[in-house]
């Protein structure tokens, strides 16, 4: 099993390093979705992107940092990509920004390297609960749902996030039956 689930975390891993870009949707404090594009990179399966200290993305991820993530492309014969459910939170250990902006730079050459004081602006950290991966032929296709939820040390991933934080993960299929992601699907 685990064997399985190192395969689910490397097609994952994949997706993330074929795309720079995937949409970010929050929830406004009114209660409405709000989407939008941002840039990333990622460390493990926790994704890191910035935002202005001010704008409403930042406003609405310290309200509640319950977040939507898709990301894909379209080729003649297969859509792929994924989508998750994340929690996102703002970064605020410099150790963990450091090595973010390390990664930041080796993706985005010759941009500026990311500065919180002098740009008024803030790292975001999504961790995912549920991704769905879609590698489909074109036409009607299910999405495999995986799991990756914090475990305990037997069985599961250690990934060591950057700045040094420790997180063990396990990464599994969900069932469609597995508590209602999408009830009444087929199995």
């Amino acid at each position: 099993m685990a064997r399985r689930d190192e395969e689910l975390e490397a097609r994952i891993l994949e997706l993330l390093d074929e795309h720079k870009t995937m949409a970010v949707a929050t929830l406004r404090a009114d209660g409405w979705p709000q989407a939008t594009l941002v840039g990333y990179v990622h460390h493990g399966l926790d994704l890191y992107f910035v935002v202005a200290a001010g704008s409403q993305k930042a406003a609405n991820i310290t309200h509640d940092g319950r977040v939507s993530i898709a990301l894909g492309h379209e080729a003649p014969t297969r859509l792929r990509g994924l989508s998750m459910a994340a929690l996102a939170e703002v970064v605020t250990d410099l150790a963990e920004i450091e090595a973010i902006d390390a990664l930041l730079a080796d993706r985005y050459a010759g941009q500026a390297p990311f500065s919180p004081r002098a740009t008024n602006s803030v790292l975001i950290r999504a961790t995912p609960t549920i991704v769905s991966i879609i590698d489909v032929g074109k036409g009607p296709g299910e999405p495999q749902l995986v799991s990756v939820a914090d475990a305990t040390p037997a069985g599961s991933v250690e990934a060591r996030g950057a700045g040094g934080r420790v997180r063990r993960v396990t990464v599994h299929t969900v069932r469609s039956d597995h508590g209602g992601y999408r009830p009444g699907a087929p199995p």
